[in-house]
């Protein structure tokens, strides 16, 4: 099946997943993982791109932002392998390129996965044996939403806000929601949609941004078309 074009929406939620080329780890040490969120808070800012939530794993990264152009998460991503990159490849006398490909994006559907995506991020050390809970990772935005511990990367969406009237109502209700885990009906629909790219959502928000961006933004069904009718 072809691959879809990247699909950018401005101002609504996607899901973006990076990995290292041929399963390199990306990340090798703490100095490693501030250097990369310093210049993805660099970059986040200069192109005008809401990072609501994170996870940096030693082989991939994970981030749940909201763009707002269609040129600003492509420039967020290729300003940060700009300084990234050569600075890895010197710390570890390496050339060439650190990424397994093009980054992965899907789009989200706020209403119904953007907090399931914020919670399936946050808990990926855990799903890899990294952590106990998502509170022991340090290189994740749980910190800040439990309250732990402020994070100038992070850009809280307004659903997050939603949660309460003050930061420690929504920081006890995220971390209430967080304990709560994701049933695997939400975990196959999350990674299926990412990692092919297709847009995340109900099927009325799938039809609306197809009509909406005038391309097809779903996969196309499986054989050929009948070029006509077939008979009874």
């Amino acid at each position: 099946m072809a691959r879809l074009p990247r699909l950018i929406v401005p101002n609504q939620p996607h899901y973006v997943i990076q990995r290292g080329l041929n399963g390199l780890a990306i990340f090798c040490d703490a100095d490693d993982y501030e250097a990369f969120l310093g210049w993805l808070r660099n970059a986040a800012r200069q192109y005008k791109v809401a990072v609501h939530a994170y996870t940096l794993l030693p082989g991939e990264l994970h981030l749940l932002v909201t763009p707002s152009d269609p040129e600003g998460l492509g420039g967020m991503m290729q300003w940060i392998g700009r300084y990234y990159v050569p600075y890895y490849n010197q710390k570890y006398a390496r050339a060439g390129t650190l990424w397994q490909g093009r980054y992965k994006t899907s789009v989200v559907d706020a209403e119904y996965y953007l907090m399931s995506c914020s919670q399936y991020i946050e808990s990926a050390a855990v799903r890899l044996g990294l952590a106990g809970s998502p509170a022991d990772y340090p290189w994740s935005s749980y910190p800040h939403h439990a309250g732990i511990k402020p994070d100038g990367a992070v850009t809280d969406h307004p659903l997050y806000w939603a949660l309460g009237n003050t930061p420690f109502q929504r920081e006890a209700a995220y971390i209430e929601l967080s304990g709560r885990g994701l049933g695997s009906t939400a975990v196959r629909a999350i990674e299926a949609a990412v990692l092919k790219g297709w847009p995340l959502g109900s099927d009325k928000y799938k039809t609306e941004l197809q009509n909406r961006m005038k391309r097809q933004v779903l996969p196309a069904k499986r054989g050929r078309p009948f070029k006509q009718k077939p008979e009874a």
